[in-house]
């Protein structure tokens, strides 16, 4: 069920989606309203205001923290038992606004966090190494924004780290080209939002994944936005690492090895995010 202030937008949308299901497996499609949330399993959150050319994803809180003050209570009062999954920016403080809005366990608020970035970072690095990026295991944690962190340090493909695999491929390893690497990663969405205004066809292929991990209970590690409690010194603020995605949301939160400039860049990251949560009112 689509659910949008524009209703005929939703309309649109759903009569166009269902055009479409010929060539996919049974399903139903309609426009609706906030009672059609009664039963869900997931409701996905993407609505709020889009970053513009030249605006930092935390340039949208205020705004979006407004639009999250009417969403979250309608969709709380017709399903108290659902996981709610925000991909609305910048998504590491909605998703805090939206389990301090819910009031929901922290199992059950899920934002899209670094899914992004980090298959924006195996894309690159599967590019640069020649192997498949599915084949390649980096992740980029804390926020889903300019502070993120790569964690170079446990880089691998097929297990071999990256000083091991480079020789493989024929490629030097340099850890100043990686840094140029990550950086069209982290600065991808402006570059995207410049050609095009918005992103959307890769935020929601990460959707889909994180909604099929909980549907069929897969237990995938995924790096999700939720609310982190004493990892490294943080708590209290909602950021990604690796996670344990299954039927009840969030199963468990993995505590990465990390090497102590990737504790430090982590930390700033929280602090920066952290100090903008205690500046809204719920």
């Amino acid at each position: 069920v689509l659910i949008d202030v524009d209703r005929k937008r939703a309309e649109g949308e759903a009569m166009d989606l269902n055009h479409g299901l010929s060539f996919v497996r049974p399903v139903k499609i309609w426009a609706g309203d906030y009672p059609d949330c009664r039963g869900a399993d997931i409701v996905v959150i993407s609505a709020g205001f889009a970053q513009r050319p030249g605006e930092s994803r935390l340039d949208l809180v205020n705004k979006n923290v407004e639009i999250f003050k009417q969403i979250v209570p309608q969709v709380v009062e017709h399903n108290q038992g659902c996981i709610i999954l925000i991909a609305t920016n910048p998504v590491d403080v909605m998703t805090y606004a939206a389990l301090k809005l819910s009031g929901f366990p922290a199992n059950r608020v899920i934002g899209s966090g670094t899914i992004l970035d980090t298959s924006r970072l195996r894309y690159v690095l599967g590019e640069h190494l020649r192997v498949d990026p599915r084949n390649v295991h980096a992740y980029v944690i804390g926020e889903h924004g300019d502070t993120e962190v790569a964690v170079w340090s446990l880089a691998n493909v097929a297990g071999a780290r990256l000083r091991d695999f480079c020789p493989v491929c024929g490629e030097k390893y340099d850890p100043d080209h990686f840094d140029r690497l990550f950086q069209r990663v982290r600065d991808a969405a402006y570059e995207i939002i410049e050609l095009k205004g918005r992103t959307y066809f890769a935020i929601g292929l990460g959707l889909t994944r994180i909604v099929e991990s909980i549907i069929r209970d897969e237990n995938a590690v995924l790096t999700v936005s939720s609310l982190l409690e004493d990892y490294y010194g943080v708590s209290d603020v909602c950021l990604s690492v690796p996670t344990i995605i299954n039927r009840q949301g969030i199963r468990e939160i993995l505590k990465l090895p990390l090497e102590e400039g990737e504790i430090r860049e982590f930390q700033k990251s929280a602090s920066i995010i952290k100090s903008i949560n205690q500046s809204l009112h719920f």
